[in-house]
């Protein structure tokens, strides 16, 4: 089946250019060119991944993003013009997946879409668990005493509350949580859920760590349970959270 691609973009030469680029590979790509209308119309038929400038007439790119991230699963991908580390902080902190400039090489931008419809299908690692309610396939719950996150539902409970996370901080808990003991470098974190490779100055996955310790109430000042491992990246204690006094 053809993975559907909708392209918010208020150039339409450039968005004819690279919806004609990403067709030529087998992917099914509207475009719409105000971000007024964007919101309704994705809703009202939700595409594998939304790819969004910033600069739209109407409404922003960044205000789309905020809008359509409570309501919408799939990638969000960023593609712009402004190059600002601000920009792009405040992107992925209302929800983007990813951040691309304008620059980049069709095939590297294909390349980057393709790793994030890919995510949206691929499975954990299969392994069995014991939870409260008798045993699960971990590739659909994992259970931490009290954390525990459905892979199917993609939700997320911590101390009984429903914690709300975006497509791509859920992602990263999963994955930290299935490596759980495992220290995993920024690198492997960037590569296996956006497939890009680690430059030395990206803080994505800084900020999105950042984030999920707030939401699930680890110090940020001396974090327990998604540990900073100087040097090296960041480390899911499974145990910390058993051994949390609200379980």
């Amino acid at each position: 089946m053809q993975q559907r691609i909708v392209f918010v973009e208020d150039d339409r030469d450039l968005a004819e250019l690279i919806g004609d680029y990403l067709r030529s590979y087998g992917l099914d790509v509207t475009h719409i060119d105000r971000g007024d209308t964007a919101v309704e119309a994705i809703l009202a038929d939700p595409p594998d991944l939304v790819m969004l400038d910033i600069m739209l007439p109407g409404k922003d790119g960044l205000t789309v993003c905020r809008e359509l991230r409570p309501k919408y699963a799939g990638p969000i991908v960023m593609l712009t013009s402004l190059n600002s580390d601000m920009n792009q902080i405040l992107g992925f902190e209302l929800g983007a997946s990813d951040y691309v400039l304008k620059t980049t090489p069709p095939s590297v931008l294909l390349a980057r879409l393709r790793a994030h419809l890919r995510q949206q299908t691929t499975q954990a690692p299969a392994a069995v668990m014991q939870t409260t309610t008798g045993t699960h396939d971990a590739r659909a719950v994992l259970d931490f005493g009290s954390l525990q996150i459905d892979s199917i539902n993609r939700s997320v409970h911590y101390a009984g509350e429903s914690i709300s996370l975006s497509t791509a901080d859920f992602d990263l808990l999963w994955l930290l949580a299935c490596h759980a003991g495992k220290v995993l470098s920024r690198e492997d974190l960037l590569f296996s859920l956006r497939g890009v490779h680690y430059d030395g100055l990206d803080r994505s996955i800084d900020v999105a760590v950042s984030r999920l310790r707030k939401k699930l109430g680890d110090d940020p000042a001396e974090p327990k349970r998604i540990k900073t491992i100087r040097h090296k990246g960041y480390l899911f204690a499974g145990d910390a959270w058993r051994n949390d006094p609200v379980a």
